[in-house]
């Protein structure tokens, strides 16, 4: 009788009894595309997936879905590769979606699977069923499935991978039955290689090219995909080819032009009308690699300055066809700016725009308690030329990039959401890459005192695994930009802006992270240096005063 059960078992699924089980060719599949770095926070639905864990793969530990997330983004833009996320079914999707948000505005390529309940219970939905189970990550996912067949899952992940890194890249996630993992499967699954990056059309960045060349006062704007793209060099030739002035873009999530180069001008307003204003005098806005443009808040205006016109560059289809004006290429940035150089002449009797002179003077007499620029200014002095900035502090976000000006690619990193969480544990994910690919680069967070505690999870991951990061609080007590914006929109006394009470401090040592307390500019560079030479994380917590500044300063002639 057992081995006519046995006959009769495997012909009707189509199987033979030696195959890998489902679990076994995923994981083999896994090692050829690269991804043994997995982030997670188990779950019961994950555990069949999970089950002897193999020893040449590392499974990264976040205490939240959204630190897992935002530790996987970061470690995937710090390594230029994509990663994979193991969420615990709706329950930790629902927690994730936030930093999943940033992730596809960030284009960051993740392969998050989630697990699901027994294919056999799912039709009458127990606890922790994925219920409609690709509708929860939509829209902020390139795709989203659940495989039809326990046999279909390593296909599956093969997909997923592949639409994860074509442009525009960016996280797909999948619902996985716990059940499918024990499953007999197909054999090895097929590993497939597809392109990353694709060439500007010949015919039409030709066109671009004539009319770059007869403008008589262009306008560079550089965004975030040069970063990507590995494009800073041919962005810094065309620039000095051109001899324009170079901006980035509003809210920029990764700095693609040195910002000490003469030619620089600073990042553009959040807004319609100053920004428009402040590209007066162009005649042609010439903007690669980003959307046209990351708005916020409304302040109505003309979308470009009388007479100007505006040419885009940019890999994703879904911004080109959202910009307010201006005509579009499709085009990896680094492949389409090497074709201007070809095909632009060198301008000769333009001058070169005059340098930028962003650092304001600081006071004689430090302030009591210290203003951000003091800190910020205090800080700079001790800056590694190698370490790698990540940008969550809100209200100074402007102060951080004005004194900690970036000169080197790779080396700036913000969240393109506008939705806090991200930028700590995202470091986090940037300091293990450094550890894994021995590169040794610090990692430096500047996070707001309130955007911290979104996320606050990660310090846990960080101690754990020791990794050289520095944790910046400028701690004011306060939800600022939130004060900012209440003034612009002329909305007084709203509740829940002030945050008395936070421990930082203890609390990051909770977590097992040293952490201290500074008030002086002695004290600070103090305890940057012996974070620099530190081997595990550091929190320094710096009481800054608050600051009545304007969310949206008027643009001077």
């Amino acid at each position: 009788m057992r081995e006519a059960k046995k006959k009769i078992a495997v012909p009707s699924t189509g199987l033979s009894a030696d195959m890998p089980t489902v679990q076994g060719a995923t994981y083999n599949l896994l090692r050829r595309l690269g991804l043994t770095t997995i982030f997670g926070n188990p779950g019961s639905t994950e555990e069949p997936f999970l089950k002897n864990f193999p020893e040449d793969f590392q499974y990264v530990l976040g205490l939240q879905e959204a630190s897992v997330v935002a530790m996987a983004d970061g470690f995937s833009q710090a390594t230029n590769k994509p990663v994979l996320v193991n969420l615990h079914t709706s329950a930790g999707t629902g927690n994730a979606m936030g930093n999943i948000m940033t992730a596809y505005l960030n284009k960051t390529p993740l392969i998050i699977t989630a697990g699901q309940q027994t294919r056999a219970m799912i039709l009458f939905e127990p606890m922790l069923t994925n219920r409609d189970e690709t509708m929860l990550a939509r829209p902020w996912v390139k795709w989203a499935y659940q495989p039809v067949r326990a046999q279909d899952v390593p296909a599956a992940i093969m997909r997923a991978y592949a639409i994860a890194v074509q442009p525009p890249s960016g996280p797909v996630y999948l619902s996985i039955p716990l059940d499918d993992w024990d499953r007999p499967s197909l054999g090895e699954a097929v590993a497939r290689t597809v392109s990353s990056r694709y060439a500007p059309d010949p015919d039409r960045i030709s066109l671009f090219a004539q009319r770059i060349h007869k403008s008589k006062n262009p306008a560079l704007v550089y965004g975030q995909e040069i970063d990507r793209s590995g494009g800073w060099d041919a962005g810094i030739t065309f620039a000095e080819q051109l001899q324009a002035p170079v901006f980035f873009p509003p809210l920029p999530d990764r700095a693609s032009f040195p910002q000490t180069h003469p030619q620089f001008r600073g990042v553009l307003p959040i807004a319609i009308d100053p920004l428009s204003k402040r590209l007066r005098g162009h005649d042609l806005i010439i903007v690669i690699g980003a959307p046209v443009f990351r708005y916020y808040p409304y302040i109505e205006g003309d979308y470009l300055p009388p007479g100007a016109e505006l040419i885009q560059i940019v890999s994703d289809p879904a911004e080109a066809g959202a910009a307010a004006v201006g005509d579009s290429l499709l085009s990896d940035a680094r492949l389409a700016l090497e074709a201007l150089i070809h095909l632009v002449p060198k301008k000769k009797t333009r001058s070169l725009p005059a340098p930028l002179h962003v650092v304001s003077k600081l006071p004689s007499s430090p302030n009591d308690p210290l203003t951000a620029r003091e800190a910020f200014a205090a800080l700079s002095e001790l800056r590694p030329d190698e370490a790698i900035l990540v940008n969550e502090s809100p209200s100074n976000g402007e102060d951080v990039i004005r004194y900690w000006p970036i000169v080197r690619p790779e080396s700036y990193f913000s969240f393109a959401s506008g939705g806090l969480g991200w930028g700590a544990p995202a470091a986090v994910g940037m300091a293990l890459a450094q550890k894994k690919t021995g590169s040794g680069r610090p990692v430096v967070a500047f996070i707001g005192d309130g955007a911290l505690q979104y996320s606050i999870q990660c310090l846990y991951s960080a101690a754990q695994l020791k990794l050289k990061v520095i944790f910046i609080i400028p701690w004011n007590q306060e939800y600022a930009i939130l004060k900012e914006f209440a003034v612009l929109e002329d909305t007084p006394n709203v509740p829940g802006l002030d945050l008395p009470g936070l421990d930082i401090v203890s609390a990051a040592k909770g977590f097992g992270c040293t952490s201290v307390l500074t008030k002086t500019k002695e004290e600070i560079k103090e305890a940057f240096g012996a974070a620099l030479c530190a081997d595990g994380p550091t929190v320094i917590v710096i009481p800054v005063a608050h600051e009545d500044r304007p969310l949206a300063p008027p643009i001077s002639d």
